[in-house]
């Protein structure tokens, strides 16, 4: 679903996401969108920010209260802030415009590739000192109380029980959680961290371990 006021924008990414094979459906407001959202059940969502009545980050919060949809955010706003506000929020990815159609059309698909990837996981399970995950179905405990994640922050975690002990790289994990290599923009993984570590309590803040210049370890004793 392209939720974008604009109408050449609108027909621009329809076309371009159309001639890679999707199906696509718009929307033109943030009301709209919401509405949509709920009738059409989409895959994915490309969200512009500046929008008519709900804006974007009203959207959404609204998306991410009850699904895990991914959500790519579109706009012409190029600050810093705006990128890590939009990440916090819950989006998986952030472009801005101007853009070019074969760029986003490719960070929809690694986009795409990551979630079903995550759909079709083998049985899985972990325990590193009192976390706990079972891959199957998206399951996280600490002392064997539930933890609520959202999909890059369970996608992070997955990887470093994967690799418990070792030091990943920012890069590292930019590649294996979203699909595509950032161009600088190892400041997304240092967002979602933070809220891993948080959701994590105690036990996320001592096992994360941050490698200066490097990048995140997770102890394993």
């Amino acid at each position: 679903m392209v939720v974008d006021d604009e109408v050449p924008i609108q027909e621009l990414i329809k076309f371009n996401l159309e001639q890679a094979g999707f199906e696509v459906k718009v929307a033109g407001d943030g009301n709209e969108a919401l509405e949509r959202f709920e009738s059409d059940k989409p895959d994915l969502v490309v969200l512009d920010l500046m929008l008519p009545g709900k804006d974007g980050w009203d959207v959404c919060k609204a998306i991410r209260r009850n699904s895990n949809t991914p959500i790519i955010m579109l706009t012409a706003k190029e600050t810093e802030l705006e990128r890590v506000l939009g990440l916090e929020l819950g989006a998986d990815d952030y472009i801005t415009k101007p853009f070019s159609p074969l760029e986003l059309v490719a960070r929809i698909k690694a986009v795409l590739r990551r979630a079903a990837g995550q759909e079709t996981q083998q049985e899985e399970e972990f325990l590193v000192g009192n976390i706990s995950m079972r891959v199957e179905t998206r399951e996280v405990k600490v002392k064997g109380e539930s933890v609520d994640l959202t999909r890059k922050e369970f996608d992070l975690l997955h990887v470093f029980l994967m690799n418990v002990g070792k030091v990943l790289t920012r890069e590292y994990l930019l590649q294996k959680v979203w699909g595509y290599e950032y161009e600088g923009e190892t400041r997304t993984v240092d967002v979602h961290i933070r809220h891993l570590r948080r959701k994590l309590g105690p036990e996320g803040e001592d096992r994360i371990e941050t490698i200066h210049g490097v990048g995140y370890k997770l102890r394993g004793n």
